[in-house]
């Protein structure tokens, strides 16, 4: 198969713009939501489903549960500190013509994409950066998906190493995706049994943007990621690839999250620490040995070129 001179595709001045624009809107929201404490207090709440709930009550969180504001705290620590380095190196390593770094960068936008999409959608209660957290969510949609165009499966498989691993990325992302739907399932059943909202449905929260995204997109992509996989089809990696980017920022935003929330004053029983929390923290350290395993039998066009020609 014909290798073009330039794989990935020359990139869009709007991708770029896109990926500066995301890391000026990221830094701004993030920065604030770590930073700014304004001294509040935390405050006792009924919601309308009679469940008495503590408010985070300080910061841009004001009016978030006490678990809610504390996590999103956790998660702008990530994005300030790892994600939008990781964006900005990706994208320089994009630009210099790499498929890696393309690989890479499609990943990274994923985070971007999931994050703010929650954001956006309720996973906070509304608050001054709502309108930032839109922007964001829409130039995270477009910045990836433009990204995910420029690289062609077919031509993918061009630069796949004849030892690069099937059987067992298949087998991580379909263990992922029952991973996933245990964690997420197990307290909605019980609410439905017991006739109750969910324990940490909150004050003004009307559903579970997080359950949403995982079990509705998340979960059923990665059963899809290992199917395509396991048939040797080049669309599984290139599905699989921004999965496991967004499952190893897990591991970081997990660990942020519960530190954040431990310091707030959230506790947590052993089922609760054995389970979301452990589960998600081993599922990206896998997700990053997987990913590793991948691309280091991935070459470079540059280099598939060499070896063809020699």
């Amino acid at each position: 198969m014909t290798i073009p001179e330039r794989f990935p595709k020359r990139t869009p001045h709007i991708l770029t713009g896109l990926s500066l624009l995301i890391v000026v809107l990221a830094l701004v929201a993030a920065s604030i939501g770590l930073f700014w404490q304004d001294g509040g207090e935390t405050f006792t709440f009924t919601t309308l489903q009679g469940q008495t709930v503590e408010i985070y009550g300080r910061g841009l969180y004001h009016f978030d549960t006490l678990f809610a504001g504390a996590a999103s705290r956790g998660t702008d620590a990530v994005t300030v500190f790892l994600g939008i380095p990781l964006l900005l190196f990706c994208g320089l390593w994009h630009r210099q013509g790499s498929l890696r770094g393309t690989l890479l960068l499609l990943g990274t936008l994923a985070y971007f994409l999931y994050v703010y999409a929650s954001y956006a959608l309720g996973t906070v209660v509304y608050n001054r950066l709502f309108l930032v957290y839109i922007a964001l969510f829409w130039t995270s949609l477009y910045g990836f998906v433009l990204t995910f165009r420029m690289i062609e499966p077919q031509q993918l498989a061009a630069v796949f190493s004849p030892r690069i691993p099937r059987l067992g990325p298949a087998i991580f992302m379909v263990a992922s995706g029952l991973v996933t739907s245990l964690i997420w399932l197990s307290p909605l059943i019980l609410a439905l049994i017991q006739d109750q909202p969910p324990a940490t449905l909150g004050s003004y929260y009307t559903g579970r943007v997080t359950d949403a995204l995982d079990l509705g997109i998340i979960t059923p992509t990665t059963f899809l990621a290992g199917k395509l996989i396991l048939g040797r089809s080049p669309l599984g990696y290139l599905i699989a690839l921004p999965l496991l980017v967004l499952e190893m920022m897990l591991l970081p935003m997990i660990a942020a999250q519960t530190v954040s929330q431990l310091m707030a004053g959230v506790s947590f029983s052993p089922g609760e620490i054995i389970g979301p929390i452990a589960g998600f923290c081993t599922l990206g350290l896998l997700a990053f040995w997987v990913m590793v395993s991948i691309l280091k039998n991935i070459s470079e066009p540059a280099d598939s070129s060499k070896e063809q020609s020699s």
